[in-house]
């Protein structure tokens, strides 16, 4: 990328961050913590390297993207409405009754959205399905599944995995948040999953591991996994709240709300006051 190319990315990264926390503040409810460690990817996606057309979701040609940890969907919903899917005014309504921004991903109210998700590992395996209907229709869209650490933990996940090698799914792009933490703690005291690229290389996929929060080298990673003739996943090394001094590594904030007084300090840290 171009420096102002990145320049334009961390500006969108930026105002979905203060859009994320706006959302959650209103809302009295969200999960600040993982939105935040997941932005910085999003943007790149979103902002610069999905084929995508945002007046026009359902075009056939879209690349397709998951978000897989759904409970990160403020992220997915300020960058959808800051991409051109839907008028940022709706942001101000997530999770009321009756929203097109539940609390989690639904693809039946909200445009932009490709699957339904909440329920933890299962998105890699609608990915799977993706990307092969691709194979099989002869279409040249790429598959994206975004996922947490924590969410690795479930076992369908490595179904998927072992799937996606066997069908030789090279349009299939997984992205794992490794930001360390779960609702619980430190990922590695509830159950630890050692190496992770290790283990997805063992299952037969490409693996790249970067900083997850450099603009370039998440655009790299995402360009350079078009190249390869097996599935690819990015190991993204994130910090969970990133943005966000008090926030950043404080897993209190895995599932708490900002107070009025804590969004202005954030708003006031990334000059979106």
């Amino acid at each position: 990328m171009t420096e102002e190319e990145i320049k334009k990315i961390e500006d969108l990264a930026n105002e979905v961050r203060a859009e994320t926390l706006k959302m959650i503040c209103r809302a009295d409810s969200g999960h600040p913590g993982g939105s935040l460690s997941i932005v910085d990817v999003l943007a790149v996606l979103y902002g610069f390297k999905l084929r995508h057309r945002p007046t026009e979701p359902k075009w056939p040609e879209r690349d397709r993207f998951v978000l897989s940890k759904g409970h990160a969907a403020p992220a997915l919903y300020a960058t959808l409405a800051l991409t051109g899917y839907f008028n940022r005014n709706l942001l101000a309504t997530l999770r009321e009754l009756g929203s097109s921004l539940q609390g989690h991903p639904d693809m039946n109210k909200t445009p932009g959205l490709d699957f339904s998700t909440g329920s933890l590992g299962q998105g890699l395996s609608v990915g799977c399905g993706m990307a092969l209907a691709a194979q099989i229709d002869s279409r040249k869209y790429q598959t994206y599944v975004l996922v947490g650490d924590g969410e690795l933990q479930e076992g369908q996940n490595w179904e998927a995995l072992m799937f996606a090698n066997q069908h030789k799914l090279n349009n299939l792009t997984l992205i794992v948040d490794d930001n360390g933490m779960q609702l619980e703690g430190p990922t590695e005291n509830i159950t630890d999953l050692g190496d992770i690229g290790e283990k997805m290389a063992d299952f037969g996929w490409e693996v790249l591991e970067i900083d997850g929060h450099n603009l370039a080298q998440i655009e790299e990673a995402v360009e350079d996994a078009h190249g390869f003739a097996k599935p690819t996943a990015i190991i993204a090394n994130t910090v969970k709240g990133k943005g966000i001094s008090f926030i950043e590594t404080a897993n209190e904030y895995h599932g708490k709300p900002l107070s009025e007084d804590e969004l202005l300090k954030s708003l006031k840290e990334l000059k979106n006051d």
